[in-house]
């Protein structure tokens, strides 16, 4: 048990440096946008999605339809059905632990086991992963909170923290695979959205973005196809 436990803190040690930093920013937003310190590790466990989590605090003060709310949250999510396809799931024993592996399924712990050599990840490894990346970024989101209900003052500008996440992840993916139309694809996108639907912006861009990338993924795969 304790050399799993410390093979999952060597595992995650670099996540946790960026996860706890982003959770002490997620903490302070919530104490700055009004709400009681106590409501971050509610949000945090409850929700546990990251970016997503720093989006429902706006969603949540414009008293925003819960429809929307979970059409937003679906779109922003997506992605972790593909995670599942290669995610060792089968490796971890037991209902209980299976629902909490799926439920704490994040960007960082999929990039730590895929990482991995996958005859090397035991299931208490793959759950202690998982534990411990929630812990940092819980007890960062307390802390960050914490801090800013001791301040006396507000914090201006905490409210751009999840846009300039976005704009962050976009120039480290683009930088990764320049992929000029798909960034085109989503600049057109999100003007669009702007323009139709300024109530609904986040909603309509990501939702004609994603029908984009279908189309143009149906365009290429024809086009292969032809040659």
């Amino acid at each position: 048990m304790w050399e799993d436990l410390r093979t999952a803190a060597r595992d995650t040690v670099s996540v946790g440096f960026g996860l706890f930093p982003l959770g002490l920013a997620f903490g302070l937003l919530m104490v700055q946008s009004g709400f009681a310190w106590w409501w971050t590790p509610i949000f945090s466990v409850t929700i546990y999605a990251g970016s997503l989590e720093f989006l429902v605090i706006g969603l949540v003060l414009a008293v925003t339809p819960l429809a929307s709310i979970a059409m937003t949250t679906l779109l922003v999510n997506f992605r972790h059905v593909f995670y599942a396809l290669s995610f060792p799931l089968h490796r971890i024993k037991g209902r209980a632990a299976r629902i909490y592996s799926m439920y704490a399924l994040t960007d960082e712990t999929y990039a730590v086991t895929a990482s991995k050599d996958p005859e090397s990840l035991t299931g208490r490894r793959i759950l202690l992963i998982q534990v411990c990346c929630q812990l940092y970024w819980v007890l960062g989101g307390v802390a960050g909170a914490l801090v800013g209900n001791a301040l006396p003052m507000k914090i201006e500008g905490l409210d751009f923290a999840l846009t300039a996440l976005f704009v962050v992840l976009t120039i480290d993916a683009f930088r990764a695979r320049r992929d000029v139309p798909a960034t085109v694809l989503a600049l057109l996108s999100a003007l669009v959205a702007l323009v139709v639907a300024r109530e609904q912006m986040l909603v309509v861009a990501m939702g004609l973005f994603v029908a984009a990338l279908l189309v143009r993924y149906g365009w290429q795969r024809r086009s292969a196809a032809r040659a």
